[in-house]
């Protein structure tokens, strides 16, 4: 209940509680692991429980965690083991992973539901900071001719491109970077779901990479930021209403000519 995303430059927040959970053999004995315990801090412990967790089938456990979820008119995001809701629609298959991005989380949705919304037929779209790469394979699953991602981790990098081959999409419609060896051509839609410091910091790069005329969407942003994100922006783009989920907020806008 006291987040700290995105500390101000020069300082070191801590967290007023810190809430530790481990997790030990079936067959520990629970009172010689307490004992141990008090030990090891030279003195009484802080209020704790203990709780025997029931095997059971793990994997199957997680799977459950995870369902089709729509966003917006036509997109739907389906994980491999699920049938799709409706098989007319646009279906991203998608299982969660290791890099961000599964349309669980705020920012991702809004990003979705932007891209669910806007005419991307036959247009170029960047993903910058690509994650998984759901929202540069959601801009080519709604019609986008090609897409750029780019991430500055290796890893999201190999993600994208698994998710991308799930989806049947081959290297020719989506191309993966590093952020040092993209392309400088501007595109005609970009979405950007990272965190407000950079995207402030990168206002001028990416609005360099749309052409004039060309829609951009950012996210990862919180709302208490929302005014330094508009004023790095409104000089180059005439912005849209900023749309608001949980305390997160998206910001779109078309780039002025």
């Amino acid at each position: 209940d006291q987040p700290i995303f995105e500390p101000d430059l020069g300082t070191t927040p801590l967290w007023s509680k810190t809430h530790l959970l481990a997790l030990f053999e079936s067959d520990t004995e629970a009172q010689a692991l307490i004992s141990h315990l008090r030990l090891l801090c030279q003195g009484e412990l802080p209020e704790y429980q203990i709780e025997h967790i029931d095997d059971q089938d793990w994997e199957r456990s997680w799977m459950d965690n995870f369902h089709p979820m729509r966003f917006g008119r036509r997109l739907w995001i389906v994980p491999s083991w699920h049938d799709a809701p409706e098989p007319g629609a646009v279906n991203l298959l998608l299982d969660p992973g290791l890099a961000f991005g599964t349309g669980t989380h705020p920012t991702t949705a809004l990003c979705l539901e932007w891209l669910d919304a806007e005419p991307v037929d036959g247009r170029e779209l960047i993903d910058f900071g690509c994650g998984s790469g759901i929202l540069a394979i959601a801009g080519l699953l709604l019609g986008a001719s090609h897409a750029r991602g780019t991430d500055i981790d290796p890893q999201a990098l190999e993600a994208s491109r698994d998710n991308a081959g799930r989806n049947g999409i081959d290297d020719h419609r989506l191309s993966l970077y590093l952020p040092e060896d993209m392309p400088r051509r501007p595109a005609d839609v970009l979405v950007a779901n990272i965190l407000a410091g950079p995207l402030v910091a990168l206002a001028d790069q990416l609005g360099a990479l749309l052409k004039p005329g060309g829609r951009l969407a950012l996210s990862g942003i919180l709302a208490e930021q929302t005014d330094d994100i508009l004023q790095a922006y409104a000089r180059e783009f005439a912005l849209d209403p900023v749309a608001e989920r949980d305390g997160w907020i998206r910001i779109s806008g078309t780039r002025r000519r």
